[in-house]
């Protein structure tokens, strides 16, 4: 079985973020942070290296392959933002209506800044997320 490479890390969310080039960014990222903590109840930590994750449970699939991830995320890249905040299950997609402007990949959200979407939205987003992975893995909380 071969080895998860993305795994949490002690790197500085703050530095990370105050490494961005675009201030635009580094805005949205600041907070994308406070939803997220508030969301979780978990302070964000690095996942890779260029993923901010908020708390965290561990999958094992029927495949055998397992690993630990967070329950929700983002990654500030140059031509998008990635939200990590939806399972990608038909059911959670539906209630994407009245999220704004964003582009989406099997369980990622695109958007360019974040006031191209509605908050209340993707708080309601991040809650089902959560709850359904909650109930479906085992979620470990961070001390």
């Amino acid at each position: 079985m071969a080895k998860v490479k993305t795994q949490f890390s002690s790197d500085s969310v703050e530095t990370f973020i105050n490494n961005l080039e675009n201030d635009q960014k580094k805005k949205d990222s600041f907070k994308l942070i406070e939803l997220m903590e508030k969301a979780t109840g978990e302070k964000a930590r690095m996942f890779g290296p260029t993923i901010i994750g908020f708390g965290q449970y561990h999958y094992k699939y029927a495949s055998g392959h397992e690993g630990d991830a967070p329950l929700l995320g983002f990654s500030p890249r140059k031509a998008a933002i990635s939200l990590y905040v939806t399972t990608g299950c038909e059911e959670q997609i539906q209630n994407l209506d009245g999220l704004g402007k964003f582009k989406m990949a099997k369980a990622c959200i695109y958007i360019k800044k974040l006031e191209d979407i509605n908050l209340d939205v993707l708080q309601f987003v991040m809650k089902e997320s959560i709850d359904f992975i909650s109930n479906k893995y085992q979620r470990i909380h961070n001390i």
